[in-house]
């Protein structure tokens, strides 16, 4: 498909956010990017007008535009809105086994993605198969509500999930694993289970402390 050069330049800068090529808090210009590109500067200023819209970008004229960091507890309520949604999926397909042995099979197919791209080190798109690997047990829950609403977090997740294993690569496997143990827990139909295993999974990945812990 073929996007316009403004199209272009919000893609692939937000992209860059997303997967932890620009960290939050670091401040770039539009001719470094369009340099980058090989753009103009206008396109880029129009990307950067939509991703500021967006909040992902703050823009200070004559200085360039901050990527906005991480906002203090945006973690905490990602995950709790995952948990609850992710949960309630589970809980509808206990009574569906045919619905769960699809489900698990393209559960699977996703972990030997995420495996693949593990051994290659490559963020961004493990960041993206991690997050279709929750989304696919949302949608399963059939609740179009529930799967729009998640879709709404999934750019935040992706982002987070990215700076977690930018920060330590050496969870990549712990991830894998935690991923086949959820994968179980939806076989099984075990909902309270994996309302425990995926509160876990997400608070290690991000690095928060457990429940009822001080910072």
């Amino acid at each position: 498909m073929l996007y316009s050069a403004a199209e272009q330049a919000y893609r692939e800068v937000k992209e860059l956010i997303l997967s932890g090529g620009l960290p939050g808090g670091e401040l770039i210009s539009e001719g470094e990017i369009a340099g980058r590109m090989g753009l103009s500067r206008t396109p880029v200023r129009e990307a950067f007008l939509r991703l500021e819209a967006e909040g992902w970008m703050r823009l200070y004229p004559k200085r360039g535009a901050l990527i906005v960091p991480v906002a203090d507890g945006e973690a905490e309520h990602v995950v709790d809105a995952r948990q609850l949604v992710e949960t309630h999926s589970v809980r509808v397909l206990a009574d569906q086994p045919h619905a769960r042995e699809l489900l698990v099979a393209r559960l699977r197919e996703n972990l030997a993605e995420q495996r693949t791209i593990a051994e290659r080190g490559d963020v961004a798109a493990f960041s993206a198969a991690d997050a279709d690997f929750h989304r696919m047990i949302v949608e399963a829950g059939e609740n179009p509500l529930l799967a729009t609403f998640y879709s709404s977090i999934r750019e935040r997740q992706r982002r987070m999930t990215a700076h977690s294993i930018t920060r330590d690569p050496g969870q990549l496997p712990r991830i894998i694993a935690d991923h086949e143990q959820l994968t179980e827990l939806v076989e099984a139909g075990d909902a309270a289970g994996y309302d425990t295993a995926v509160l876990v999974h997400m608070r290690q990945v991000h690095a928060l402390n457990p429940r009822g812990v001080a910072r």
